[in-house]
Parts: C-alpha cells; sequence; structure tokens
C-alpha cells in the first residue's frame, strides 16, 4: 500500500508572518493539529497546538505579537507519495511524530499522513506499533 492510498488530500498551508491567532482559528476550522508552513512555494516548518501552548504561550511572549515563524518546528520531515507505507510509518516512528506531510516528486504538498490515518488504513499490530514508538517519552 502507498502513503498517496491512506493520507489526507489537499493540505492547506500558512505562510510564515501569518499570526498564531490565524494559525490556531485555521486549526479549529479544519479540525487539525496541525498547519504546514510554506514559503517562496517550499515546506520551511509545521505548527502544532503544541507548538502554540508551548512556544507561544509557555515562554512568556505575548501571543498577539507571534506568527508562524516564531512557533514553528523545522526543519521538516516529509514522506513521498508514492512510498510504501510501511517506509512512512518507520519514519514516524524514529522521529517520534504524529503528522507527516506528504510530497510529489515535484516536491509539491499533496497531503498529509497522520497516525489516525495509519490506524484506519493498517493492521493493528502496525498501528499498535507506530502509536507506541510516537508515543514513547522523549529521551
Amino acid at each position: 500500500m502507498k502513503v498517496r492510498d491512506v493520507m489526507h488530500k489537499g493540505t492547506v498551508w500558512v505562510l510564515p508572518d501569518e499570526p498564531i491567532a490565524m494559525v490556531a482559528a485555521m486549526m479549529r476550522s479544519e479540525d487539525v493539529g496541525s498547519v504546514p508552513v510554506g514559503e517562496n512555494d517550499r515546506l520551511i516548518g509545521m505548527v502544532t497546538d503544541r507548538d502554540i501552548a508551548v512556544r507561544g504561550f509557555a515562554e512568556g511572549c505575548d501571543p498577539l505579537q507571534l506568527t508562524a515563524r516564531d512557533v514553528m518546528t523545522g526543519p521538516i520531515t516529509y514522506c513521498v507519495a508514492d512510498e510504501d507505507i510501511e517506509d512512512a510509518v518507520r519514519l514516524m516512528e524514529i522521529k517520534q511524530i504524529r503528522r507527516l506531510p506528504v510530497i510529489d516528486h515535484k516536491k509539491r504538498m499533496v497531503g498529509m499522513l497522520s497516525l489516525g490515518d495509519v490506524a484506519a488504513h493498517t493492521s493493528q499490530s502496525i498501528c499498535t506499533e507506530t502509536l507506541r514508538a510516537v508515543s514513547a517519552h522523549h529521551a
């Protein structure tokens, strides 16, 4: 099975100068926990709900003055749409990430692969192993 068979297609992204309040509103309206950040037609980072909470509030900054660039995580880890799902899952496990942007061979983002996608489309053993690895305590 290929990544393109299980990913969410048509994912949106934001510019790095987008205020985090707008990023959070997008997360709410799209019912997602992360939004890719792009600049000059390239992915440069990812803003997660955790990034907003930890970097936007917990560090004592004024969140109304912060942008996606201020709180994003980078460099970005991604997979390719025609890659085997097992390879993408291993990457998620190694990097301990729950959401993986998907690009095509022209380096254009075409979707997002999440733990939910893995759970819905793979065997229970792969799903269990992936969840355990991704959720393991960070050293």
